[in-house]
């Protein structure tokens, strides 16, 4: 199966691009995964560092820690394979860089100023010089391995810095990926997946394992940078994911059911829970993240049900940039609110761990409503030059139209 089977249009010209609405639904729960992981958190990255947990028994805490310790890599992490699958997918091979680059930058830029905004107003501030408020607003901060650089305003902001890096080499790697052949993408895949271990070896035993990082003890915090927050670590995932979408396109990838892809899924997670940090940032995970999103792509293309795809479901991933974005916010300034020290016990806190996630919904939907829909609809395309109206409309094209 070729990219033109998948959307039957006829050789020598542009195929309509098979809509992915499963891979919509599915950011959400890479979002969401980020947040619980954030939420389980027993200190907080910034002043008066109190417990983000809200939870008192510490057993429960703790074994909600256990469970969502490897949350927020999982989450990243199919993130940047996802980012390098969908831009790979909807690439037009006629688009001029320039043009690429502008609606990239309009989708992230205004939501990241904004909440950039935002933070440095209610908290950050306080502690954080104006030369890294300067790059943290660049989207240069997590270059650095100076934890208060990296770490830094609005903390999700710096998965934007390795966004940015792919954004900016995507011109240049797209050509390298159209060019290799059909046969030899494998080899291709498994020279990223070979990278993002070698990432972290070399972070495990080449970098400097002290001082150790309060929020994990077994890592300094220049391996933690180095594996974690580096932006070049991370561009292995996102190369990955382009060669994945020339794999699915071209029908190189087996059909793998999605049913058995996440339960793959789960399956790789707990896995990641009882090896050395270095490996859960995203070495262990990465297969089944690509089993899953090649799943998924390949139901959608098929024109496949997938739980994924549905309407609440493409609601919720359409917000989930906002969602990813408002977090950091809402969970230090709302725990600031209801008291940073305070804990509660197991039915309140679950009421409060609920009414934390709608609130970053909200908050996620007022960013997508408000800031990046409008501007993406506005800025993102150059409009085409009014044509002429057609003195009459074929009955096939009027039926055609939305």
């Amino acid at each position: 199966m070729s990219a033109q089977t998948l959307t039957g249009a006829p050789a020598g010209r542009r195929a309509p691009v098979a809509k992915l609405p499963s891979l919509t639904g599915l950011r959400f729960f890479a979002a969401l995964f980020v947040f619980l992981y954030h939420f389980a958190q027993f200190l907080g990255p910034y002043p008066p560092h109190g417990p983000i947990t809200p939870f008192a028994d510490p057993h429960v805490a703790s074994h909600y820690a256990s469970v969502t310790a490897g949350g927020g890599f999982v989450g990243v992490s199919f993130f940047f394979v996802l980012s390098g699958f969908v831009l790979t997918w909807s690439a037009r091979a006629d688009e001029p860089g320039r043009a690429f680059l502008r609606r990239r930058m309009l989708k992230i830029y205004p939501t990241h100023l904004v909440t950039f905004a935002i933070a440095l107003m209610l908290f950050a501030s306080a502690y954080t010089p104006a030369s890294i408020s300067v790059r943290n607003a660049l989207l240069l901060h997590s270059f650095s391995s100076d934890p208060a650089a990296f770490i830094s305003v609005n903390a999700p902001s710096w998965t934007l810095c390795c966004e940015l890096l792919f954004y900016l080499l995507f011109p240049l790697i797209i050509r390298v990926v159209r060019r290799i052949p059909d046969n030899r993408l494998w080899i291709g895949a498994a020279s990223m997946a070979a990278g993002t271990l070698g990432v972290a070896l070399v972070t495990q035993y080449l970098v400097t394992d002290t001082p150790r990082t309060p929020f994990i003890p077994s890592l300094s915090m220049t391996q933690f940078w180095a594996g974690y927050y580096f932006p070049p670590s991370r561009l292995f995932e996102f190369v990955l994911g382009m060669l994945l979408a020339r794999m699915v396109a071209a029908g190189k990838w087996p059909r793998v059911p999605l049913g058995v892809s996440a339960v793959l899924m789960v399956a790789g997670y707990v896995v990641s829970l009882h090896v050395p940090y270095v490996y859960r940032f995203e070495a262990v995970t990465l297969l089944p993240i690509a089993l899953l999103i090649c799943s998924a792509a390949s139901a959608d293309a098929r024109g496949a049900w997938t739980p994924f795809g549905g309407r609440v479901m493409r609601w919720l991933g359409d917000r989930s940039f906002g969602f990813y974005m408002a977090q950091g916010i809402v969970l230090l300034y709302g725990r600031h609110l209801v008291g940073h020290n305070h804990l509660y016990g197991t039915p309140t806190a679950v009421a409060v761990l609920i009414g934390f996630v709608l609130a970053n919904l909200a908050a996620g939907t007022l960013l997508h409503v408000c800031v990046e829909r409008p501007i993406m609809r506005r800025w993102a395309r150059k409009k085409a030059p009014a044509a002429p109206a057609p003195t009459h409309v074929p009955q096939s094209e009027m039926e055609a139209t939305p």
